[in-house]
C-alpha cells in the first residue's frame, strides 16, 4: 500500500508543479486570500469534493468519506509582505511572497485530496481537509476554531506538515515539541516632540526606545537560564520623519519564543516592567499591546511514532528523523491543544549552494519535494484510518 501511495503522487508530479507555480505568483497575506481561496475551491469542485467556507470565505473545509472517526489534514495558504527577489520565471510581482512555502502545503494537500477522493471507498472514516489563512499572523487557526472547524463532524486527530528550505529533499523530521510558543508585542512610547536643536525641551522617544531595547536583550542573557531556550527579538523600531525633529512617538515590535510556561510568564511580566520603568525614568508614558499569544506545538508521541513508521515505508528515498525542536512557532498549536496531533518538517532544499532560510526574499523551494509532501498527507490519512 505505502509504495503505491508514493507511486501515485509521482504520477501527478507535473500537475502539482503547475499548481504550485500558479499559486506562487498570487501570494496573499493575513485573513484575506480571495484569489488563493478561489483557486482551491475550483480544484475541489473539479475533484467532486464537497466543501464549505469559513472566515469570510478565506478558509476552505472539504470532506472525504462518509462516517466514522475524523482526521483533520491542514495546510496554511498565506504569504508574507516581502518583495520577491528569487528571479524565478514564476516569481510573484504583487509585493507579497510565498517566502515560507505555504504554497507548497496548499499544493500538496490539493494533490492529496485528489488521491484520497479516488480511494474514498477504502476509507474507514472521514478526512477533513482544511486550507487555512493567516498562519503568519497567528490568526487563522484561532478564527477557524471559533467557527467550529473541529466540529460537524467532530475531529478526533490532526496532522500538518511544513516545508523546510534548509533540509534536503527526502528527509523528514518530527518531534514531540517541534515548535516554540510565540508572544508578539508592540511597544508604543509617547514622548514630546521638539526641534532637534533644542532636545531639552522635549522627551525623546528614540532614546527611550534604545534603552528599552537594550534592557529587553539583557533579559535573556542575565535573567534566563540557558537551558530554558528563550529567544527575544525586536524586529521593528520605527520613529521620526526628519533629521532635525524629535518625534512625539516611537514604536518597537517584537516576538518572544519559549518552551516553558513558567519562564514565558516571567518574561512577559518583565517586558512590561522594563517598558514601564524605563519610560517613567525619562518622563514618558508607554504601553504594551499583545499582537499574538500562541502556545508551543505539543504533538501526540504515539501518533507521531505510528506515522513516522508508515512514512518510512513510502519510498527508500525518504528518511525519517526524530528530534525536531525549533524556536519557530506555528498556530497549528491551537489544533494540537484540542486534539491529538502530529507535525512534520519536510525537506525542500535547493540543489545548489544558493540556499536561504525561510522569510528571506531570495528563498526558493525545491519542487521535487511536492510528491513527498503529497504522499505524507495521503499516507497520514490512510494509515490513521487503520
Amino acid at each position: 500500500m505505502y509504495s503505491d501511495i508514493y507511486k501515485e503522487t509521482k504520477e501527478i508530479e507535473k500537475e502539482l508543479v503547475e499548481w504550485y507555480e500558479e499559486l506562487h505568483q498570487i501570494p496573499e497575506i493575513g485573513l484575506s486570500l480571495p484569489k488563493t481561496s478561489a483557486f482551491v475551491q475550483k480544484k475541489l469542485n473539479d475533484f467532486s469534493i464537497p466543501f464549505e467556507t469559513k472566515v469570510n470565505g478565506n478558509c476552505i473545509v472539504g470532506i472525504i468519506g462518509e462516517k466514522g472517526p475524523c482526521l483533520l489534514l491542514r495546510a496554511d495558504m498565506d504569504g508574507l509582505p516581502i518583495q520577491e527577489e528569487t528571479k524565478l520565471p514564476y516569481a510573484s510581482t504583487n509585493g507579497n511572497m510565498h517566502a515560507c512555502g505555504h504554497d507548497m502545503h496548499t499544493t500538496a494537500l490539493l494533490g492529496a485530496a485528489k488521491l484520497l477522493k479516488k480511494h474514498e471507498k477504502d476509507l474507514h472514516g472521514i478526512i477533513k481537509i482544511v486550507f487555512q489563512p493567516a498562519e503568519e499572523t497567528f490568526q487563522g487557526a484561532d478564527a477557524a476554531i471559533k467557527e467550529l472547524v473541529l466540529e460537524n463532524p467532530k475531529v478526533d486527530a490532526a496532522f500538518a506538515l511544513h516545508t523546510a528550505s534548509i533540509l534536503p529533499v527526502g528527509k523528514i523530521a518530527y518531534g514531540t515539541i517541534p515548535n516554540a510558543s510565540v508572544y508578539g508585542f508592540k511597544i508604543t512610547i509617547k514622548g514630546k516632540g521638539t526641534h532637534g536643536a533644542m532636545p531639552h525641551k522635549g522627551i525623546d522617544p528614540i532614546h527611550i526606545g534604545v534603552q528599552i531595547y537594550q534592557g529587553l536583550q539583557e533579559l535573556v542573557s542575565r535573567e534566563c537560564p540557558p537551558e530554558k531556550e528563550v529567544t527575544l527579538t525586536i524586529g521593528q523600531f520605527q520613529a521620526g520623519t526628519s533629521a532635525n525633529i524629535l518625534p512625539d512617538e516611537a514604536i518597537l515590535q517584537g516576538t518572544l519564543r519559549t518552551f516553558d510556561e513558567e519562564i514565558r510568564s516571567y518574561m512577559i511580566k518583565r517586558i512590561q516592567e522594563i517598558v514601564t520603568g524605563m519610560s517613567a525614568s525619562y518622563h514618558a508614558i508607554s504601553e504594551v499591546e499583545v499582537l499574538c499569544d500562541v502556545p508551543m506545538v505539543i504533538c501526540d508521541q504515539d501518533q507521531n511514532e505510528r506515522l513516522a513508521a508508515a512514512f518510512t515505508k513510502l519510498s527508500p528515498k525518504i528518511q525519517v528523523l526524530s528530534g525536531l525542536h525549533t524556536t519557530g512557532s506555528e498556530d497549528f498549536a491551537l489544533f494540537a491543544k484540542q486534539v491529538p496531533s502530529s507535525y512534520f518538517a519536510v525537506g525542500a532544499m535547493m540543489e545548489s549552494s544558493n540556499v536561504y532560510a525561510h522569510h528571506n526574499p531570495k528563498v526558493c523551494f525545491n519542487t521535487k519535494s511536492l510528491p513527498i509532501q503529497t504522499a505524507l498527507y495521503v499516507c497520514a490519512g490512510l494509515d490513521w484510518m487503520k
